[in-house]
């Protein structure tokens, strides 16, 4: 339930920096601060919909070094990934398609509860995570692109 808590926490972090989404600096991303809030909620609803269809029964722990590494240490490292096809973002978000987006993965995390701990989404790179570890990325891809937007933003008032 806290881990929960924590993700309603970045997504509010996320819904703050909107009125932002149209800067981008390409000296920091090639994405400007509404794809990187786009593409962080499409990652959010796509994962949280697998976690949620997904039979428990069918969870197999196995090792996983990338896995081991992002969940332990909690980070992302920066261009090292590209967006996988079904949650890079199209052009076509505005102010309010992300405020309806948002509203949208907010109702997605209430979803999360009640969930069994062996519910699990197979990630392309990092493998099978169950429910703990899915949200634990969660987590943490999510502060992976607050923190790009962060900079792009600080460039923006900084120039």
């Amino acid at each position: 339930m806290k881990q929960v808590k924590k993700l309603e926490a970045l997504l509010n972090e996320l819904e703050n920096k909107i009125s932002d989404y149209e800067y981008g600096d390409p000296a920091i991303s090639k994405g400007s601060v509404g794809w990187h809030i786009e593409h962080s909620l499409l990652t959010l609803n796509l994962v949280i919909d697998v976690l949620k269809k997904s039979n428990p029964d069918q969870y197999r722990w196995t090792f996983n070094l990338k896995r081991s590494y992002v969940v332990l240490l909690g980070r992302i490292p920066r261009g090292k990934i590209k967006a996988p096809a079904p949650v890079r973002p199209s052009a076509g978000y505005n102010l309010t398609s992300l405020l309806e987006h948002i509203k949208l993965s907010k109702d997605k995390i209430k979803s999360l509860k009640g969930l069994q701990p062996n519910h699990f989404f197979k990630h392309p790179f990092l493998g099978n995570m169950n429910y703990r570890q899915t949200v634990k990325f969660l987590q943490i891809h999510t502060s992976h692109h607050l923190g790009i937007i962060s900079d792009i933003i600080k460039n923006k008032t900084a120039s």
